[in-house]
Protein backbone atom coordinates (compact mmCIF):
# COMPACT_ATOMS: atom_id res chain seq x y z
CA UNK A 1 0.00 0.00 0.00
CA UNK A 2 2.83 2.81 0.85
CA UNK A 3 4.56 1.61 -2.53
CA UNK A 4 1.11 2.45 -4.23
CA UNK A 5 0.71 5.67 -2.07
CA UNK A 6 4.35 6.94 -3.09
CA UNK A 7 4.11 5.85 -6.97
CA UNK A 8 0.44 7.86 -7.12
CA UNK A 9 1.67 11.10 -5.02
CA UNK A 10 5.35 11.14 -6.77
CA UNK A 11 4.34 12.78 -10.02
CA UNK A 12 2.52 15.61 -7.79
CA UNK A 13 5.96 15.79 -5.61
CA UNK A 14 7.59 16.44 -8.33
CA UNK A 15 5.16 19.52 -9.61
CA UNK A 16 5.37 21.00 -6.44
CA UNK A 17 9.22 20.55 -6.42
CA UNK A 18 9.48 22.32 -9.71
CA UNK A 19 7.32 24.98 -9.20
CA UNK A 20 9.09 26.17 -5.59
CA UNK A 21 12.36 26.18 -7.30
CA UNK A 22 10.79 28.46 -10.17
CA UNK A 23 9.90 30.51 -7.01
CA UNK A 24 13.42 31.18 -5.95
CA UNK A 25 13.28 27.60 -3.59
CA UNK A 26 16.72 27.16 -4.90
CA UNK A 27 18.45 29.42 -2.31
CA UNK A 28 16.36 27.65 0.39
CA UNK A 29 17.32 23.91 -0.61
CA UNK A 30 21.13 25.32 -0.30
CA UNK A 31 20.75 26.02 3.06
CA UNK A 32 20.15 30.41 2.91
CA UNK A 33 17.16 32.81 3.34
CA UNK A 34 14.92 32.85 0.85
CA UNK A 35 13.94 36.67 0.09
CA UNK A 36 11.85 37.90 3.05
CA UNK A 37 8.28 39.55 2.46
CA UNK A 38 7.01 43.11 3.15
CA UNK A 39 3.68 44.10 4.04
CA UNK A 40 2.46 46.16 0.93
CA UNK A 41 -1.70 47.20 2.15
CA UNK A 42 -4.53 45.55 3.51
CA UNK A 43 -7.77 45.68 2.15
CA UNK A 44 -11.22 46.64 3.24
CA UNK A 45 -14.66 46.42 1.57
CA UNK A 46 -16.81 49.59 2.85
CA UNK A 47 -19.55 51.77 1.29
CA UNK A 48 -17.21 55.15 0.87
CA UNK A 49 -14.01 54.78 -0.04
CA UNK A 50 -12.95 57.91 -0.81
CA UNK A 51 -14.78 59.96 1.76
CA UNK A 52 -13.15 57.11 4.43
CA UNK A 53 -9.66 57.78 2.84
CA UNK A 54 -10.14 61.49 3.08
CA UNK A 55 -11.41 61.11 6.54
CA UNK A 56 -8.04 59.28 7.35
CA UNK A 57 -5.94 61.78 5.68
CA UNK A 58 -7.28 64.94 7.49
CA UNK A 59 -7.42 63.48 10.43
CA UNK A 60 -4.64 61.40 10.72
CA UNK A 61 -2.03 62.92 8.57
CA UNK A 62 -2.31 60.07 6.14
CA UNK A 63 -1.77 59.83 1.98
CA UNK A 64 -3.36 58.91 -1.19
CA UNK A 65 -1.84 57.04 -3.22
CA UNK A 66 -3.85 56.06 -5.63
CA UNK A 67 -7.19 56.70 -6.60
CA UNK A 68 -9.47 54.65 -8.53
CA UNK A 69 -12.69 55.07 -10.43
CA UNK A 70 -16.26 54.03 -10.34
CA UNK A 71 -17.28 52.01 -9.16
CA UNK A 72 -15.05 50.34 -7.13
CA UNK A 73 -13.21 53.71 -6.06
CA UNK A 74 -10.52 52.52 -4.96
CA UNK A 75 -8.39 54.26 -2.72
CA UNK A 76 -4.70 53.43 -1.42
CA UNK A 77 -4.02 55.23 1.70
CA UNK A 78 -0.80 55.06 3.22
CA UNK A 79 0.23 56.24 6.67
CA UNK A 80 2.31 59.19 7.06
CA UNK A 81 5.85 57.32 6.78
CA UNK A 82 4.95 55.16 3.84
CA UNK A 83 5.27 51.92 5.79
CA UNK A 84 1.73 50.61 4.90
CA UNK A 85 -1.19 51.08 2.81
CA UNK A 86 -5.30 50.49 3.16
CA UNK A 87 -6.83 49.72 0.57
CA UNK A 88 -10.52 51.16 1.01
CA UNK A 89 -12.80 49.89 -1.82
CA UNK A 90 -16.32 49.36 -2.63
CA UNK A 91 -17.25 46.00 -4.02
CA UNK A 92 -20.72 44.89 -4.04
CA UNK A 93 -20.49 41.66 -5.12
CA UNK A 94 -18.76 40.99 -1.88
CA UNK A 95 -20.81 41.70 1.56
CA UNK A 96 -20.15 44.80 3.13
CA UNK A 97 -19.00 43.72 6.55
CA UNK A 98 -20.87 45.72 9.68
CA UNK A 99 -18.22 46.85 11.02
CA UNK A 100 -19.78 48.88 14.15
CA UNK A 101 -21.59 45.64 15.36
CA UNK A 102 -18.34 44.10 15.63
CA UNK A 103 -16.16 43.34 18.38
CA UNK A 104 -13.13 45.31 17.66
CA UNK A 105 -11.27 41.77 18.40
CA UNK A 106 -13.05 40.56 14.89
CA UNK A 107 -11.09 44.24 12.80
CA UNK A 108 -9.37 47.11 13.84
CA UNK A 109 -6.48 49.17 12.69
CA UNK A 110 -3.99 50.18 14.66
CA UNK A 111 -1.69 53.27 14.90
CA UNK A 112 1.26 54.36 17.21
CA UNK A 113 0.66 58.05 18.35
CA UNK A 114 2.72 60.03 20.72
CA UNK A 115 -0.07 61.09 22.58
CA UNK A 116 -3.11 58.63 23.27
CA UNK A 117 -5.20 60.70 24.88
CA UNK A 118 -5.26 63.68 22.87
CA UNK A 119 -5.27 62.28 19.09
CA UNK A 120 -8.43 60.44 20.71
CA UNK A 121 -10.23 63.99 21.97
CA UNK A 122 -8.80 65.31 18.25
CA UNK A 123 -10.97 62.46 16.51
CA UNK A 124 -13.93 62.07 18.78
CA UNK A 125 -14.68 65.80 17.10
CA UNK A 126 -14.14 64.62 13.77
CA UNK A 127 -16.69 62.37 14.30
CA UNK A 128 -15.20 58.90 15.94
CA UNK A 129 -16.89 57.87 19.00
CA UNK A 130 -15.48 55.61 21.84
CA UNK A 131 -15.36 52.00 21.88
CA UNK A 132 -12.53 51.08 24.69
CA UNK A 133 -11.21 54.30 26.69
CA UNK A 134 -8.18 54.50 27.44
CA UNK A 135 -6.05 52.56 29.83
CA UNK A 136 -2.42 51.47 30.67
CA UNK A 137 -1.57 48.00 30.89
CA UNK A 138 1.11 46.75 33.15
CA UNK A 139 3.60 46.52 30.59
CA UNK A 140 3.31 50.46 30.28
CA UNK A 141 1.32 50.87 27.36
CA UNK A 142 -0.88 53.18 26.83
CA UNK A 143 -4.10 51.62 24.60
CA UNK A 144 -7.38 52.97 23.57
CA UNK A 145 -9.93 52.57 20.81
CA UNK A 146 -12.41 54.61 18.93
CA UNK A 147 -15.02 53.82 16.19
CA UNK A 148 -14.19 55.98 12.84
CA UNK A 149 -17.72 57.03 11.34
CA UNK A 150 -17.70 54.24 9.54
CA UNK A 151 -18.24 51.74 12.45
CA UNK A 152 -14.76 50.56 11.98
CA UNK A 153 -12.80 50.03 15.24
CA UNK A 154 -9.20 51.99 15.24
CA UNK A 155 -7.02 51.40 18.44
CA UNK A 156 -4.17 54.26 19.24
CA UNK A 157 -1.33 53.21 21.36
CA UNK A 158 1.87 54.13 23.06
CA UNK A 159 4.15 51.48 23.97
CA UNK A 160 6.54 51.25 26.77
CA UNK A 161 8.63 49.59 24.69
CA UNK A 162 8.17 50.34 20.56
CA UNK A 163 7.50 46.72 18.65
CA UNK A 164 8.94 48.17 15.64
Amino acid sequence: MTSKLIRNLFPALILVFIGLCALGCSGFMKGQSVKKASFEHVAINVKDPAAMADWYCKNLGMKIMFKGDAPGNARFVSDAGGNMMFELYSNTSAAIPDYASQDMLVLHFAFQVENVKETCDKLIESGAKWDKELTKTDSGDEIATLRDPWGIAIQFVKRAKPMI
